[in-house]
């Protein structure tokens, strides 16, 4: 039986290693900038039960663009990058939305620029 993993995040997270950054196809626990995380979207994952039979989800994701933040400018510089990349690697089964304002998070003592991309594509239990 196939998985969420195998037909949805695995795919996507290879489309993204054409990119010039680390890939996470599940959240990671230490970042090596620049990175594309895949992470759960809200909702993560919404039923289309059709007539009981068949099990199919849309499965919203968030790919998260990261890179170090040193530097103001080059650090938004470095992220749009990032971003026209992520955008030019995104299988044509997939939804893309729109990118979230950048913000900066701290993980571990590192500090990171990062922006979201909502995507989503759908699942059917074979």
């Amino acid at each position: 039986m196939s998985s969420i993993l195998d037909t949805v995040r695995d795919p996507l997270a290879t489309a993204l290693a054409s990119v010039a950054a680390s890939v996470y196809a599940t959240p990671p626990e230490a970042i090596i900038a620049p990175a594309c995380s895949i992470m759960p979207g809200t909702p993560y994952l919404e039923p289309n039960l059709i007539n009981q039979s068949t099990t199919k989800v849309q499965v919203n994701l968030v790919i998260s663009a990261i890179v170090a933040y040193n530097n103001n400018a080059g650090a938004l510089d470095n992220l749009e990058k990032l971003m026209i990349q992520i955008l030019g690697v995104i299988p044509s089964n997939y939804v893309v939305g729109v990118f979230t304002r950048p913000g900066i998070i701290t993980v571990g003592t590192g500090n990171f620029l990062t922006a979201d991309l909502d995507v989503y594509t759908y699942y059917q239990q074979t």
